[in-house]
């Protein structure tokens, strides 16, 4: 068998051709694939299956499915292949695929359709799925019903080319691929030439696509270098997903040289590992809370990397300041309307050039600037240390494992709560831990099954946290976790309800009965039969202490149980506390 090659190829006239789309992709590098069951989707569900470069996951649920290939992509950085049958199956790929568009995650989606003779007359299963995901989808194609011959092969391994470089390329994104399938459906062979569908015989491409990364010119580099040199009270902000544009050192470099801290949201992989951290701010929403501190260290400039941090205070001060923002691929994250530039290029060349321009020219820094960041974060991480150890709480629930976490560790990270409380409260960590969230439509859908594509994907330790709704939202994640035979760690924060609302004005203003009712919606779910529905041993647990003490037991669901009030009342005390140790300095 040659290499890339399917041992099933061109069993019939229907599976042929997705044989060799499925082969092109694999060819093109893809490694991982998610499918959900049905009858028109079968030849692209055993095509992907019976590829021997492709790991196929099973997942019944199609909105798991969708996050479960999310998590495969971002935690991987590939695209990842997602299908499905016809009808309404497609549509619950939505919120999946709005989260990859929203958040730059490449992922090839392919839905079975009945051919165009069977749609619009009332057959089963047939919707219009053209275009069914909008503007949320990077590029769409029919892929067409064609004569099985030499060039319809050829076409579709273009296709399949164009896909993979398309879903990876430039802004990475979601493709769709609408795929009208006839009969047969199944596998039965027929006699069919297996040579009209190879594929290039030493297992190429079809196409190879190579993309230049864009490097800032000697310009741009030097006007930068000397915005960055007459501002020696600078900041960077290193925020979500930064990681996978800019490895952490050379933001570490880049700091270092300019004598600016960085202000690393956990996400964005300078928080956490064995990079330079001295510059590294972690507790930078407390600070700036502090209208004191926040008016004395007022920027100079900022340069802002990666997508933009959740801490609505981090925000606000941001607002007040000059920013300049590299981003590659030119997606216009400026929630703050604010910023001076917006650097289009490679936020790693970006950071090498500038470093290495500021380290030829010599730059004036204001060696105070850096040390009164670091002092203020210090007493802002001791005071938090203290606030959490040895008692209840949600900050200390998700931030308890930080002591245990070790290299190559997966956290995922829920969103309304959880992520905002790990961006206030997380320390700096030496242990090489990726951490993730879906912070790009900021929904609570699809965590559990998120999560489980990360897992899949990076192997070893994963851990899971959430609050009870976003756990509850995605029991078709959490069964799709024990299908597929993996044990996640969740530490689960139950609070009866959406814990968030209570810091909104909405709690304040609204009738409390119908608040309760219909925004906090408490779901009265008993977490530990959700627990049995995964397999997972269920831990009650309250302190961090308890926490990490059920966490080192095992894989589990770990119940925390805590006061939507009581956490309102000491996230306002903790805030406070750190304002008051800053301002002891």
């Amino acid at each position: 068998m040659k290499p890339g090659m399917n041992t099933s190829m061109a069993t019939n006239r229907t599976y042929a051709p997705v044989e060799a789309l499925v082969d092109e992709l694999a060819r093109c590098g893809m490694t991982h694939a998610v499918t959900c069951p049905g009858s028109r989707d079968a030849p692209l569900v055993l095509a992907l299956a019976a590829h021997e470069r492709i790991e196929a996951v099973s997942v019944i649920d199609e909105r798991a499915a969708g996050f479960v290939a999310l998590g495969l992509a971002k935690a991987s950085g590939r695209p990842v292949a997602l299908t499905c049958t016809s009808g309404t199956a497609a549509a619950n790929f939505l919120p999946a695929v709005a989260e990859a568009w929203e958040a730059r995650v490449p992922l090839v989606v392919l839905t079975a359709d009945r051919p165009p003779e069977l749609r619009g007359v009332g057959a089963g299963q047939a919707i219009d799925q053209l275009k069914l995901f909008g503007t949320f989808a990077k590029w769409f194609c029919e892929v067409g019903n064609h004569e099985p011959t030499r060039d319809t092969a050829i076409h579709l391994r273009q296709l399949a080319c164009r896909a993979y470089a398309t879903a990876a390329g430039g802004r990475p994104g979601p493709v769709h691929l609408n795929v009208p399938l006839r009969e047969p459906l199944a596998p039965v062979r027929e006699e069919v030439d297996p040579a009209v569908w190879a594929g290039r015989p030493d297992g190429r491409p079809w196409t190879a696509v190579s993309e230049a990364r864009r490097v800032p010119d000697e310009a741009t580099v030097a006007r930068l270098a000397e915005l960055v040199a007459a501002a020696p009270r600078g900041v960077i902000v290193a925020g979500a997903d930064l990681a996978r544009w800019a490895p952490a050192a050379a933001v570490a470099r880049l700091a270092a040289t300019a004598g600016w801290p960085v202000l690393a949201e956990p996400t964005s992989g300078l928080r956490c590992g064995p990079h330079d951290r001295s510059h590294v701010v972690a507790h930078y929403d407390g600070l700036v809370r502090d209208e004191a501190f926040a008016a004395d260290h007022g920027p100079e400039l900022v340069l802002r990397l990666g997508d933009a941090p959740t801490s609505k205070p981090l925000r606000a001060w941001l607002a007040r300041a000059r920013q300049v923002v590299v981003d590659p691929h030119a997606s216009w994250h400026e929630p703050t309307r604010v910023a001076d530039e917006l650097v289009v290029a490679d936020a790693e060349a970006t950071c090498a050039a500038l470093a290495a321009a500021l380290e030829a020219r010599g730059t004036d820094r204001d060696e105070g600037w850096l040390a009164s960041w670091r002092a203020a974060d210090d007493a802002a991480a001791a005071v938090v240390a203290e606030a959490l150890a040895g008692r209840a709480s949600e900050p200390g629930a998700y931030t308890a494992l930080a002591p245990a976490l070790r290299d190559g560790d997966t956290v995922w990270v829920a969103s309304s709560m959880p992520i905002r409380d790990l961006e206030s409260y997380l320390p700096a960590l030496g242990a090489d831990v990726l951490v993730l969230a879906n912070r790009g439509a900021n929904g609570i859908d699809g965590t559990v099954a998120s999560a489980l594509g990360a897992a899949l994907a990076r192997g070893g330790r994963t851990y899971l946290l959430c609050g009870e709704l976003a756990l509850v939202h995605d029991l078709g994640g959490l069964a799709a976790a024990a299908r597929a035979g993996l044990e996640l760690t969740i530490v689960c924060v139950n609070n009866d309800g959406g814990g968030i609302f209570g810091f909104l004005p909405v709690a304040e203003h609204a009738d409390p009965d119908r608040l309760r009712e219909h925004i906090v919606t408490p779901a009265g779910v008993d977490l530990e039969r959700v627990a049995a529905l995964a397999g997972l041993p269920h831990r009650p647990a309250s302190t961090p202490e308890e926490i990490r003490a059920a966490v080192a037991a095992g894989p589990a669901l770990v119940e925390v149980r805590t006061d939507r009030d009581a956490n309102v009342a000491f996230h306002r005390e903790l805030n406070a506390r750190i304002a008051a140790a800053v301002r002891g300095l």
